[in-house]
């Protein structure tokens, strides 16, 4: 940065128009992000080309919704990598996203156990069966012998840590089907292939019945499996098994040899997607149990959201006013940087879909002080060096370089503090504490942008052409 500095009258001589239609762009546009919920770019044709939801996402405090906490369903001898652990939470944090539930926050906690937090969840139950099941999908030679659907057999294949004949949750389960129990004189049927070998899942509506049904396309090992039995075993059936449990039980009319097949049942549109979202992410390396869920009401809720931006608004005022009547004219170039950076801010916010809850509304007002700080060392030096009789170019550079090791020291301290709050909240799942560190991070560093590039840019585009020693009063001197 130092060499940003030293050669920063030159820099700005030459590019600082360019920087000027740069950040009125941005703010242009961040100003159109802040002002909508939806992003809907059209092609030539007419077509969308690019869409995407960016309403302000709110926290569990603000929202209300389930929190749950799961814990490894394992003997509380055996050891549980913390590995497994995380990429449990990264495929149930998946499958939550999968079954159209948004704004999930899934944090280990300690060696066994992850809170989940579901803003906005409507159905409790249901989101909860569908993230337990651990999706072990089997394609299943049982000859001519078609199972009942929803009944429970036994196959060839184990994990070698679920049990012969796990009974999955009735999320997948054709709701009028009874399931059968699994017995010691039941056969055992040959798995000829399982899910690890599914390549893509979706869901669609077969036109001709009216029913879903899970469309998969096959790996390239997958596919020539799936080619060689069919192709050997035209008439007989090939069950589709998830946990043990029959789904389907088609018979094979013919070779399927184009990696691709579709699997049909009594599924309604939410079990349909549930299975998908399963099979789409795979059985989970660390089967998990609810140890304790709980429906939590908006604690905060409308109101708070009303008080918080009245505090906002207020403070940002304050400030303004403050920068107003101390600085000048400069502190007039610092409030339009200020209202730049809580614009670029909030859009930055809606783009990354950073969850918001109390406390991180909190840190997104306390990294305003931060921007004000950075302002407050830089006029401060500014006003030293027009009374040591620089020029206005050479004092906003100069006053620049000397408040920069300042600004940079404050800055990584205070970065370096919600590095080691993020880490705690991600350690203890403390999901409040880590989006206050988020948030105020965010902030920091947006914050040096506007100080750094934005009021420096706005100085010399307003200062360049005025002389000192005929409005001095601008200048609070």
């Amino acid at each position: 940065m130092a060499g940003i500095f030293v050669d920063g009258e030159d820099f700005m001589n030459r590019n600082n128009t360019n920087w000027l239609i740069g950040i009125i762009v941005l703010l242009a546009l961040s100003l159109w992000i802040d002002l909508i919920p939806q992003i809907n770019i059209p092609n030539f044709s007419g077509d969308t080309l690019y869409s995407r939801n960016v309403q302000l996402k709110l926290g569990l405090d603000l929202e209300g919704g389930l929190q749950a906490l799961l814990e490894a369903d394992l003997p509380e001898t055996s050891n549980v990598a913390s590995s497994d652990l995380d990429v449990t939470r990264q495929i149930l944090e998946k499958r939550a996203n999968a079954l159209g539930v948004s704004e999930v926050v899934m944090q280990t906690a300690g060696t066994r156990r992850i809170v989940a937090e579901f803003p906005g969840v409507k159905d409790p139950e249901y989101v909860i069966s569908s993230l337990q099941q651990t999706g072990l999908l089997e394609f299943v030679d049982t000859g001519t012998t078609a199972p009942q659907e929803g009944s429970i057999i036994k196959t060839d294949y184990s994990t070698g840590s679920e049990p012969a004949a796990t009974v999955a949750p009735e999320a997948t389960a054709a709701p009028d089907t009874t399931p059968t129990p699994a017995t010691d004189q039941q056969p055992v049927y040959h798995t000829v292939m399982t899910g690890k070998e599914l390549k893509s899942v979706g869901v669609s509506l077969l036109s001709t019945t009216g029913r879903y049904a899970i469309n998969f396309t096959l790996t390239t090992q997958g596919a020539q499996i799936f080619g060689t039995h069919t192709t050997n075993n035209v008439g007989k059936i090939l069950t589709i098994v998830l946990d043990k449990r029959v789904i389907s039980a088609p018979s094979i009319n013919g070779p399927i040899t184009g990696g691709s097949g579709e699997i049909t049942g009594n599924f309604t549109a939410d079990t349909a997607n549930a299975l998908a979202a399963q099979l789409r992410y795979g059985s989970l390396p660390v089967p998990v149990k609810v140890v304790e869920s709980r429906t939590v009401g908006a604690t905060l809720g409308e109101e708070s959201i009303s008080k918080s931006r009245t505090a906002g608004i207020i403070g940002i005022a304050v400030v303004v006013v403050f920068m107003l009547l101390y600085y000048r004219l400069p502190g007039f170039i610092a409030d339009l940087a200020l209202i730049g950076y809580a614009i670029l801010s909030l859009a930055i916010f809606k783009m990354l879909g950073v969850v918001l809850t109390l406390p991180g509304i909190a840190g997104f007002i306390l990294s305003i002080g931060m921007a004000v700080d950075a302002n407050i060392l830089i006029f401060e030096r500014l006003k030293e060096e027009l009374r040591n009789g620089r020029n206005l170019r050479q004092a906003i550079e100069l006053g620049w370089e000397r408040a920069w090791p300042s600004i940079r020291d404050s800055n990584i301290s205070t970065l370096i503090t919600c590095g080691i709050l993020f880490t705690f909240g991600s350690t203890f799942g403390a999901s409040m504490v880590r989006g206050f560190s988020i948030n105020l991070a965010l902030g920091v560093l947006v914050s040096l942008f506007t100080a750094i590039i934005v009021t420096r840019t706005f100085l010399h585009a307003l200062l360049d052409n005025i002389t000192l020693s005929d409005h001095p009063r601008w200048f609070g001197l």
